[in-house]
């Protein structure tokens, strides 16, 4: 993985990257103490984080609709494992792991003297009863990509035992993330509503007060496992700003962390801040319901494949950062696919003749839903695939009800939306692709992926064969399924009086980093 990169110009471009949408009504919760935003590196004064970044849409793992929830998450909650720059598992709370010779069992190793950050023992028991209910309660998020978990138990105070139906090799990569979180049994069983709003977790912060849909607060934990690495006092999260005023909100210090477009890059170097670049999973992608015309017809989303110039948006709309892609896993990940490198480049004629060979004689009507994520982007794919014969109508949605429209109700044909990336990439394949995947509104399913996935799960990950399974499953999906993957984009980051943040492959980390 390539490190993160400062001041750089507006036309440079990053390619590898490993790892790396919303709750209605304004509810203002006081946990325990309640505070503004203090000013970061005053002498004699807290040192904080304000970070302009995104609000999770709950603050309950189980319950998480959006992968990126997965960075907030994980300023109040550990998982088990985590990930190292090439993407491997590394020990986190629990400090060692090993199947058995069969590979149907999991045993996990916790560090001794884990707690909550409410003081309660962090111990085999309550991690057993956390995945059980990952897995089992009605309306988990994370329960599918958990299908081959058949009990969990406690073997004394420090083993957690996984048995499984099959064998599955994931499960060290599947626990760095949401599924892996240890959420405390105290307060799922006595109110599991409450963890939309009150975390309960072990991770580097706790949340002191919070306002949907408009902040967070929160304060060191002094029990995070790791906290003699936290150098900072308070953290503030706060929604992204619009990207006309991050600059300006970063500049004046309201606040010190923000993330920017490619379009604000060289605003920020012109204006003396510091402005870093990160490496990341994120693919930008247009999610299609299958079951919904025109995208019923498969010769119509093939030829959308072909329509779109996505250079022009790398260069138009996110100033040269980031690049094309035709799959979802960038250069320099195991699952990234060489053959697919050109697969559905720009090819307007291609396009027209798609769909004359389909039989249309006119244009192909539709109706592409957007969020206001990025709407010059969704106006140029707009643009680009009327040139081909495929009229769009803009149809813009709240973003605050994107995820329930399109990704839960299925209500929605095309939508213009980001995927974050997985810790697991056989998680990813069932997030994009699987019959209960979140990202795959038209719920479609692929026998011959299903199957390819099975080698890739009975694998383990250090085997000399797993790349080449892995990138099998990759091109059977990116040629199967409708998803249009556009362009890969890394994250930019403006600064003030804050240190340069870990590039780290899916989790944006905050051990060392100064305020």
């Amino acid at each position: 993985m390539t490190p993160a990169r400062t001041a750089l110009p507006r036309t440079s471009q990053t390619r590898r990257g490993f790892l790396g949408l919303s709750l209605a009504a304004g509810l203002v919760l006081g946990l325990e103490a309640c505070g503004g935003a203090s000013t970061a590196g005053s002498a004699g004064g807290t040192k904080s984080i304000t970070w302009a970044w995104q609000l999770p849409t709950t603050w309950d793992p189980v319950t998480s609709s959006a992968g990126s929830d997965v960075q907030m998450l994980a300023l109040t909650y550990d998982a088990l494992t985590a990930l190292d720059e090439q993407g491997n598992a590394v020990p986190w709370l629990a400090e060692s792991w090993a199947y058995d010779e069969a590979g149907t069992s999991v045993t996990f190793t916790l560090k001794p003297g884990l707690t909550f950050s409410d003081g309660a023992p962090l111990d085999a028991a309550a991690v057993a009863k956390s995945i059980e209910r990952g897995r089992t309660q009605e309306g988990s998020l994370i329960a599918p990509q958990m299908a081959t978990i058949k009990a969990v138990s406690a073997s004394g105070d420090l083993d957690v035992v996984v048995e499984l139906s099959e064998v599955d090799y994931q499960y060290p990569l599947l626990f760095a993330g949401k599924s892996g979180m240890v959420v405390n049994p105290a307060a799922f069983e006595k109110d599991v509503e409450a963890l939309a709003t009150q975390p309960a977790g072990s991770g580097p912060f706790t949340v002191t007060s919070y306002v949907q849909n408009d902040h967070a607060s929160l304060t060191k934990n002094p029990r995070f496992h790791r906290q003699d690495e936290i150098e900072v006092d308070t953290f503030d999260l706060y929604p992204q700003q619009d990207p006309s005023t991050a600059v300006a909100s970063v500049r004046s210090g309201q606040f010190n962390v923000g993330r920017i477009s490619g379009a604000q890059v060289q605003q920020a170097e012109d204006a003396g801040l510091d402005v870093q670049v990160i490496d990341s999973m994120f693919v930008s992608v247009l999610d299609v319901n299958n079951q919904m015309a025109p995208f019923d017809d498969p010769a119509v989303v093939e030829a959308m494949k072909y329509g779109i110039d996505r250079a022009k948006i790398q260069e138009v709309v996110f100033f040269g950062l980031g690049d094309v892609s035709y799959q979802p896993f960038p250069p320099g990940y195991v699952g990234h696919n060489e053959e697919l490198a050109d697969l559905y480049a720009y090819d307007p004629d291609k396009a027209r003749q798609i769909l004359a060979d389909a039989g249309y004689t006119g244009p192909v009507r539709g109706t592409f839903t957007s969020s206001g994520q990025s709407q010059p982007a969704v106006e140029l794919i707009q643009a680009q695939l009327k040139d081909v014969g495929i009229e769009l109508e803009i149809e813009t949605i709240p973003q605050t009800q994107h995820t329930q429209l399109v990704y839960l109700e299925h209500a929605k044909a095309l939508t213009y939306d980001g995927f974050a990336g997985r810790e697991s990439p056989v998680q990813a394949f069932q997030v994009l692709f699987g019959a209960e995947g979140l990202m795959n509104p038209g719920r479609t399913t692929s026998p011959e992926l299903e199957a390819q996935l099975e080698k890739v799960k009975q694998t383990p990950t250090d085997d000399p064969g797993y790349p080449a399974l892995l990138q099998e499953a990759t091109k059977i999906a990116v040629t199967s399924f409708p998803n249009v993957f556009l362009n890969l984009m890394p994250t930019a980051v403006v600064r003030k009086g804050v240190s340069e943040l870990p590039a780290s492959p899916s989790l944006r980390r905050f051990e060392g980093v100064t305020a």
